[in-house]
C-alpha cells in the first residue's frame, strides 16, 4: 500500500492557507495512493490566556500568510472579540470525534473549525465553539459531546501526535509519502498543487 500522510492542526494558520492546494492534490492523486490525515497537536490543553508577545507573533504570521498566499484573508476581529488561548488539542479532538460518526465528517469539521476561527472570529479553543461547529455540519450533538470527551478520542489524539513524531514531522502542514515502509517527506507549495503532485509522481515512478 502507498499512503500519503497529511499532518496538520485545525488551528494551524499555514494549514488553512494550504487547504485549496490540498484539495487539488486529493482530486488528482493516483488511485493507488491512500491519503490519511493525522492531527499533530500544536498546543496542549490549557485555559491560560495567550501571552501578548505570542498573540502579536501570530497576528504577524497571519499578515505574512496573506502576502504569501494572495487568496487567503483572515478576520483580525478575532483578537478584539476573544481572549486568545494557546490550546489546539480541543480542536484536534473535535476532528477525531466528528470522524467517529462518519469518515466524511472529518473534512467537514476541519473546514468548519477553520471558518469559525479565521472568518467568523470564534475561538476553537473553547468547547462551546466546537459544539457549535458540530451542529453546523449536521453531527448528532449528544454523540459528538460524548465522543469528544471520551478516553477513546483522547487516546487517538495521543497516538496520532506520537505517529507524527515517528514520521519526523515538527512543522505543519507536512506531507509524507510512504511506499512499502519507505518514507519520503515532500516539499510544500502553497500556491502550486502541481509542484506537489509532480513530486509524488516522481517518487512513485522511482518505486516501480
Amino acid at each position: 500500500m502507498t499512503h500519503l500522510y497529511y499532518i496538520h492542526d485545525p488551528m494551524c494558520s499555514w494549514c488553512y492557507a494550504f487547504d485549496s492546494v490540498l484539495k487539488k492534490i486529493e482530486s488528482n492523486l493516483p488511485q493507488s495512493v491512500n491519503i490519511i490525515k493525522i492531527v499533530g497537536g500544536l498546543a496542549a490543553d490549557s485555559m491560560e490566556p495567550m501571552p501578548e508577545p505570542l498573540a502579536s507573533m501570530i497576528q504577524t504570521n497571519w499578515k505574512g500568510i496573506e502576502k504569501t498566499v494572495p487568496h487567503i484573508q483572515f478576520n483580525f476581529d478575532f483578537w478584539n472579540l476573544n481572549q486568545a488561548i494557546r490550546s489546539t488539542y480541543p480542536s484536534c479532538r473535535a476532528v477525531l470525534a466528528a470522524k467517529q460518526q462518519s469518515p466524511h465528517f472529518e473534512n467537514k469539521m476541519i473546514t468548519q473549525i477553520q471558518w469559525a476561527y479565521y472568518q467568523n472570529a470564534e475561538n476553537p479553543s473553547l468547547n462551546r465553539t466546537l459544539i457549535n461547529c458540530a451542529t453546523r455540519i449536521g453531527l448528532d450533538n449528544k454523540s459528538f459531546i460524548a465522543d469528544y470527551n471520551s478516553k477513546l478520542v483522547n487516546d487517538k489524539l495521543q497516538q496520532q501526535i506520537q505517529f507524527s513524531r515517528q514520521l519526523g514531522v515538527s512543522t505543519y502542514p507536512s506531507l509524507v509519502l510512504e511506499i512499502d515502509n519507505q518514507i519520503s517527506r515532500l516539499s510544500i507549495d502553497y500556491n502550486d498543487a502541481d509542484a506537489v503532485i509532480n513530486q509524488i509522481l516522481r517518487i512513485l515512478k522511482k518505486a516501480d
